[in-house]
């Protein structure tokens, strides 16, 4: 009763939300270093995977021996648990990151930035029919409408107004952010009768397991571990831990829609961290109207109304 005094006070959930979104936008940044770092090219998908793969393996180990220090029991799981956490892992990680890798090498940054964060509209979406106490009403949906027209400026450029639409590139991405807003409901169901730590260890391993199998059967191999790869690559683990695990939490305790329209913050958090890592100009007009369309949409979907019992 007491973690969910905590983490239903929505100060407490603002906070965190957009602590996960900057983790989450700070991996943009990350990523892009450590393809460089690692020796990967543009178009070496397979290698892409299995460096996704490392990451979430190492990510779930951590929270496991985390849970397993802490007291958890990490073992004693039913047969359908861990058909459960399997489910949760090949769709949350596996399946979700193999069609946003290819989606991303198939489109612009800009359009993959933009068709990435469907993800809020299809979890305030999919809520809507899902429970009964997180319906969409006008207010939610013109809080969503504004928040994307922010995440669109922000990626906004005249010289990449290119409205073509190819399946394998922005048709992926969408898949992704669809498959992103579904694991996030089943998470949700999971942890309602087991620890979030535990729920999320698994389901990042079990996931990163899969994803460096395939990437390692399609050709995929990741070498030039040094010093500082390795740094990023064990940075780029622990951001996801952090991440996932607090976002499983708060919405185990907390609707589905308020929490969500958060991710309307990681391509801000990740132009921004580009800007300072990969030396992009962010000095714009457009993204300090960007960041206040963003905070307006935000609160819109956060602020209760009277009626609302």
């Amino acid at each position: 009763m007491k973690d969910e005094n905590i983490f239903t006070n929505k100060k407490v959930v603002a906070i965190i939300a957009t602590f996960c979104c900057f983790l989450w936008g700070s991996a943009f940044p990350a990523i892009k270093n450590g393809y460089i770092m690692f020796n990967i090219s543009a178009g070496d998908i397979p290698s892409k995977l299995v460096f996704a793969g490392y990451r979430f393996i190492i990510a779930g180990l951590v929270l496991l021996v985390i849970a397993q220090s802490s007291g958890k029991k990490i073992f004693n799981i039913s047969r359908k648990d861990a058909l459960d956490l399997s489910y949760l892992g090949v769709m949350q990680t596996t399946v979700q990151y193999i069609f946003f890798y290819i989606g991303v090498s198939n489109t612009t940054g800009v359009k993959g930035s933009i068709m990435n964060s469907t993800s809020t509209f299809f979890s305030v979406i999919l809520a809507h029919y899902i429970y009964v106490n997180d319906k969409l009403n006008t207010q939610k949906i013109m809080g969503c409408i504004i928040g994307f027209i922010g995440v669109m400026i922000v990626n906004f450029s005249l010289d990449l107004l290119d409205f073509s639409f190819r399946f394998n590139g922005e048709g992926f991405l969408m898949i992704a952010a669809f498959v992103f807003a579904v694991g996030a409901i089943y998470a949700k169901k999971l942890t309602k009768s087991m620890d979030v730590m535990v729920v999320t260890g698994y389901s990042l391993f079990i996931g990163g397991l899969m994803l460096t199998v395939i990437g390692i059967i399609l050709g995929g191999r990741v070498y030039h571990f040094t010093m500082h790869s390795s740094l990023l690559l064990i940075y780029l683990a622990l951001l996801s831990s952090a991440a996932f695990s607090l976002w499983n939490l708060l919405l185990k305790y907390n609707k589905v829609g308020p929490v969500s329209i958060f991710n309307f913050l990681i391509p801000i958090f990740g132009s921004i961290l580009s800007a300072i890592f990969l030396n992009e100009n962010i000095f714009e007009y457009k993204n300090i109207v960007a960041l206040g369309l963003v905070c307006i949409g935000i609160w819109m979907v956060n602020k209760e109304k009277v009626i609302d019992k």
